[in-house]
Formats: C-alpha cells, structure tokens, sequence
C-alpha cells in the first residue's frame, strides 16, 4: 500500500495507536478530508488500495465518527480536516478499542501525521463518547527489598515500584543494583514491570551521579523512573519512561497537563483530589497516565509540600530523611493560652482504603493502582496486594478491561487487611469532606477489638471477649493516661488470659489485638504461585514431531523431535500418556490449560521423549515472551511548554542550577531557593493540607459550628516549640506555620 501516508490508517490494537496491516480488528482510520488530485476522496482512495490488497474490502463496515479541523503543522495559514472512521473487519472476537499508550507517527517514516494539537481534539472526544477506552490496567506494589518485590509479584501485582541504592524519597528503603536486577528478570517472565524511585530533590553536586545511577538503571533493564526534581529534565538521560512523583504535588488539571507536555509519561496524583478532580485532570491530560494511590499511610500535607521535619530537626522529606513530626503528640491551645487538648496526635490521620471504589477510579481515568508501603514488611506486602489483586480483577471484568500483565496468582490465604498495619481506615477526600480523617489518639495500629477486661488478677485476667484469643496474639490497650499500650498473650485457658506483662491492665479496660498471630503465620508460610496460561499441542511434522506451545498473550514456540515412532499397541493409553506428559509444567511459571493430540494413530514415544520435547518448546516460549514483552516509551516533550505561575517561591522546591533552568525555560520569570537550600523557615509556612482539624473537632464554621475558640490555634510539642495553624476557608485548607 504506496499511499497509506496519504491515507493515514491507523489502528487500536494490543495498547498501541500503529500503521495497521491487520485483515481483522477493529480499527480507526484517521483520513485527511477533501480530495487529491485527479478528485479521489482519502476514503474512496483507502477502499481502493484496501480492495487491491485484501480482494475483499465489502468485508468492512465504516462508520463515520466525526469531523475535526486544525492548522496545518509547520503552515499556520492553513488549516487541515481530518474525518474519522471507525472500520469493523469480520471476524475480530474483540470489537471493542482500547488504547494503553500512544504513538504518533511522523513523516519522518513515511506514515501518518497526526499533530498533537489535533490528536487533543480526537482523543478526548472518543474517550468522552465511549468509542475509545484507555487499557491496560496496572495493580501497583511496594517493595522494600527484593524479597518483598517477589511476594508482590507473586501475589499478583502487575508492577512494584522499588527504591533506588541513593535519592530514593525513603533513604531507609534504598535496594542494591543487584537487587533490582533479580526483581525486573524476575518480574520481566510476567511482562509485570518495575520502576525505580529516584525522587528526592537534588542539590548541584549530586546531579552528575543521580544521572550515572539512572544509566545504571536502564542498563538492567527497569521499566521506568520515579523522579521529583525537573532538574534531571535539563540532563542526559536514558530513554526510560518518566514517572512524575506525587512529590511533585499533582493536584491540579495545569499542572498534570504541564507535565503531559513536558514528556513525563505518568503522573502520581495528590492523595487529596475527589473523584471529579480526578475527571478533570484526565480530560486536560488525556495521554499521560494517571495512577492513584488506593491504600496505605496518608501524608497530612500536600506530598512534596513539607517542610515540618526539617523546620523542627533539619530531616527533609523531600531529600527522604523524614522524622515523621506529624505523628508525635501535641497540645492545643488558643490565643488566650487556653488549653482545648493535651496529648493529642492532631496532625495523624488514619490509612487509606478505597477497595471499593475501583470502578470509580477506573471511570474516572485511573489505570495504575497503587498501594503505600515502601517500608511495609513481607506479610503486610502479600496480604494487601492478594486483597487487591481480587477486587481490582473484579472491577477491570466489569469494565470490559485488562491487566497489563500475565499470569493469575493463588495465595494459599484468605487476604484480610484488617489483620495487617493500619491505623483505621477513611476513603480520605475521594467524595469531598465527610467523616472525620484523622487518627488522634494514637498514630499506632490499635487493630481490631477483641472484648473488655472483667477481672484482674497478679498475673492473668479475665474477659468477656467477642473473638477468640490464641498465644503469641499482640493486645493493646489505653491506659488511664489515654497512651496506648502493649503486651503479648502467652497462654489462653477458657476466658482467662495471660500476658507477657499486666501493667495498666484494669477491668473495663476495650482490648483491641493489632497482631493476629496465627493469620500472619499462615501468610508468612504461604507460597503462592503465579503461573501463565499456555495450549500445548502434539502434532506430526516433517521427519518427525513437534509440540507447539501458545501462551495466554499469543506468544508461540515450537519444538521439534526429528525422529520417527511406530504407532501405539495402544493408542488410546499412548494418547492419555501424550497428554499427561504435556500437562507436567511444574517448576516453569506456565500452568497448562490443555493439551490436543494431532496425530493419528498415536505414536509409541517414551515419557522421556514427551517430557524433553515439552521442556524444550516451554524454554522456547519464555524466550519468545522475553523478546515480545512490551517496553514503554518515554512520553514525548513538546518544545513550547508553558509552565502554570510565573513565580516561583521556596514551595517549588528548586534545589539546583538544572531546575532553574528548567523553569525558565518553561517560562518562570521568579524563583526563590528551595527550603533545603537554608532558608529561615520561621514565620512560614511548613505544610499545607486540605485536612482540617477544626472539621476534625466539629469546630468548621462552614458547616454552621458556632466559634468557640480565638484564633489563631497553636500547636505545642513536647520540646516547646509551637506551630500555629491558619485556617483558609476559601480554598478549604489548614496551613501550618512554624511560629518566630
């Protein structure tokens, strides 16, 4: 087809926008209108060349989606039309479009030309009307080393994301280069993917080596990088797809469509946005993917937008050293000095759980879902992951989806994300303000309660419980002071218990057991496996016979036994032999889901015969899916990027010459230095969160509270120093402020 840079075909197939060739299939045909020379319309042209190459074009039904105008690339003086068709070829078993990635064709390789401003146009309305759907749907994991990475990817996780050896956002959970290595080889034979997080602000010294570990990171072949400093924009980088950071603070439709232009392939969205922020960031950036925290620790503030450790201890959590002043007590009082509560946790809030809002999110434009928990242990890794893993297979059948990646995972345990770290759970503001967020007693798992204390002896208690207790449970409690104390049960008998200690244990005392012993014991033994549907078929070939073996994605192997077999004395014994031999997988990440016998009459050939001609085709395959695993593609940065302000203050986080140069490029006329670089933080402000702890007491004026306090409010910790709070209610956010 000559003129298919005339026509400009282009198809939706397997997460690709591709020049398609493909007999079957749905696909869309993006057609330039009027006419060309000689008066043949882009469609009659297409029908024309289709008709020469396939014989049998009637075959395809065209539908007619709409018209769309723009200006000509390169020629602003002239404006170009391009009709869009959508066209069905019989026989396509999945007539529905999904995209994943997109990848414009240029004229540079003689094929479609579709400029961005006129693809902003197109893909917003398909998406809008239904015709196109964003696919691909990824169930994203932390991994605090390797050994949790695996269980993740055991457990079902399309993709983990892993800490870099430097200038990860958790300097505790940095992985070796070998590490990640293993993790990606591993997680590459499920085409599941890992990203690196490479997200800490920079100072100028540590440019050079941030870019050298990101060349170390290409070269073993990870998936993506997590970065929060656009100062690596400005350098040399490896063509590896960019993450932007939720420390980047992406919260606004400006501000994720500026990173879209910019080339960053994802953006990680501010925990604060509601479901219909979230709307709104997808249709100012319809081609960056969006991905969405749905479990784990909430940050107070604004991600990328505290400073509060390193005002109060020079730790940063923008450089990964964060000292976590946000779950230590404070005292609160007014301007008076009154004292309205002691020894509270008023900047602690409770942990996230939208596992039953994943249809939402994937409404709303969410493809990637991502569980906190860099620091979590193994069984904490596994557990909230096959939870996950559940729901999100349900809701993606629902909605007509995929998985990114392959392979269906069985734990050998009931997941329960009751019975691991969290300090009770809040869907946080996904539907706007409404139960309280906030875990002020304690920033502690209480877990779940267990019954209250009837009496107490010197050494053993009893109590009216309402589930049972074994030895080895953790219980806690809080004590006549209201702190929150511990212990662990080292022998039931009937309702009588003992502890490993009985200090503040009184009757009425509520137990609550934040350790489930025998459930994480069942989670740590676990060994789940994740396996890979393959079709393996027995046949006759030329000299011989052959096992062809067909994976789940379509990927295909065969391998060959060049030899010849007399027929069975008994065939029908010699096929059931075939087949069980075929079907024997064990110890490769393939589980056989059938196997045909194509030859007649069956052939005598022994088991071991059978086994290695399986071996072989299955060794075959899984170097074919490692050479067809789909690689990302860095997002492609436009030149004229305009960032959303033109001035920048020490919130923009600019630790470094390459940062600043990037702004300006992008338009910023004024850039104050960023917090680490030592500016004195008193009388500024030190987070910004959309929480509220006046709507946490019940105290929000805008729900018709009375005033019942003078302002400003103060936090006090436990060394003195004070934090004063002002409440804007305008914008419906807390700022805290370091006082003078």
């Amino acid at each position: 087809m000559a003129d298919y840079h005339k026509a400009g075909l282009l198809a939706v197939r397997r997460g690709r926008i591709l020049l398609c060739r493909k007999r079957t299939g749905t696909q869309l045909l993006i057609l330039p209108g009027g006419r060309f020379e000689g008066g043949e319309s882009a469609l009659e042209c297409l029908a024309r060349e289709l008709r020469e190459e396939l014989g049998d074009v009637e075959a395809m039904r065209l539908e007619r989606l709409g018209c769309y105008t723009d200006r000509a690339a390169g020629e602003p003086s002239k404006t170009v039309q391009i009709e869009l068709f959508r066209g069905e070829l019989a026989g396509d078993p999945e007539p529905r479009s999904e995209i994943e990635e997109l990848v414009w064709f240029g004229e540079d390789d003689d094929r479609a030309l579709l400029a961005p401003s006129l693809a902003n146009q197109i893909l917003p309305d398909l998406l809008a009307r239904g015709i196109l759907r964003w696919g691909g749907v990824e169930l994203l994991a932390p991994a605090r080393d390797l050994e949790c990475g695996l269980a993740a990817i055991d457990c079902g996780a399309d993709a983990v994301y892993i800490g870099a050896p430097r200038f990860g956002a958790r300097e505790a959970a940095g992985a070796s280069l070998e590490s990640i290595a293993r993790l990606a080889e591993y997680a590459h034979r499920y085409w599941a993917r890992v990203y690196v997080a490479l997200n800490t602000l920079l100072f100028d010294h540590e440019i050079p080596d941030a870019v050298r570990l990101a060349w170390e990171l290409h070269d073993i072949q990870v998936d993506g990088l997590i970065i929060q400093d656009v100062g690596l924009l400005e350098c040399e980088l490896p063509p590896l797809p960019l993450i932007a950071s939720t420390q980047m603070h992406n919260h606004t439709p400006a501000r994720v469509a500026f990173l879209e232009r910019v080339g960053f392939r994802r953006a990680i969205l501010a925990r604060e946005l509601t479901l219909d922020q979230i709307r709104e960031i997808r249709r100012a950036a319809p081609h960056i993917e969006l991905e969405c925290f749905i479990h784990g620790a909430l940050c107070v503030c604004y991600s990328g937008q505290c400073y509060l450790s390193y005002a109060l201890g020079g730790r940063s959590g923008n450089r990964g050293e964060c000292a976590q002043p946000c779950r230590k007590p404070y005292t609160l009082v007014d301007a008076t000095g009154r004292t309205l509560a002691a020894n509270i946790h008023p900047l602690s809030l409770r942990d996230l759980n939208l596992s039953g809002r994943l249809p939402d999110l994937l409404q709303a434009g969410v493809r990637s879902f991502k569980v906190e928990g860099r620091l979590k242990d193994q069984n904490y890794v596994a557990n909230v992951v096959a939870h996950y893993r559940s729901r999100l297979d349900e809701a993606i059948r629902a909605a007509g989806l995929r998985k990114v990646a392959s392979g269906a995972s069985s734990p050998s345990f009931t997941p329960d994300i009751a019975k691991t770290f969290n300090r009770g759970y809040t869907a946080y503001f996904l539907d706007g303000r409404g139960e309280p967020v906030g875990s002020l007693d304690t920033p502690k798992m209480m877990g779940e309660p267990v019954g209250v204390v009837a009496a107490v002896g010197p050494r053993d208690f009893t109590s009216e419980r309402t589930t049972p207790l074994h030895p080895g449970d953790g219980i806690c409690f809080f004590d006549r002071a209201g702190a929150l104390q511990g212990t662990t049960i080292n022998g039931v008998q009937g309702r009588t218990i003992t502890p490993d200690r009985m200090e503040g244990i009184e009757p009425g005392v509520q137990l609550y057991r934040n350790h489930d012993h025998e459930f994480l014991t069942r989670v740590s033994r676990s060994r789940p496996e994740r396996l890979v549907a393959v079709s393996l078929a027995f046949r006759r070939c030329a000299g011989g016979f052959e096992v062809e073996a067909v994976d789940e994605d379509g990927n295909r192997a065969r391998a060959e036994l060049r030899r010849e077999a007399p027929p069975a004395d008994k065939p029908e014994r010699a096929l059931q032999t075939i087949q069980r031999q075929l079907k024997k997988t064990g110890g490769t990440e393939f589980h056989c889901i059938g196997a045909t016998v194509e030859a007649d009459p069956a052939p005598f050939l022994s088991p071991a015969a059978l086994n290695e001609l399986r071996r072989q085709a299955l060794t075959s395959l899984a170097g074919a899916r490692a050479r067809n695993r789909p690689r990302l593609e860095r997002g492609v940065a436009s030149g004229d990027a305009r960032f959303p302000d033109t001035a920048l203050s020490y919130l923009g986080n600019v630790l470094n010459r390459h940062a600043e140069a990037f702004y300006r490029r992008c338009g910023v006329l004024q850039i104050e230095p960023g917090a680490e670089s030592g500016i004195d933080l008193r009388g500024r402000t030190v987070m910004t969160t959309r929480y509220c702890l006046k709507d946490q007491l019940g105290a929000c004026p805008r729900t018709g509270a009375p005033e019942q306090w003078v302002e400003p409010l103060t936090l006090i910790d436990a060394d003195g120093r004070r934090l004063e709070l002002c409440f804007d209610c305008e914008q419906c956010q807390m700022e805290v402020i370091l006082a003078p």
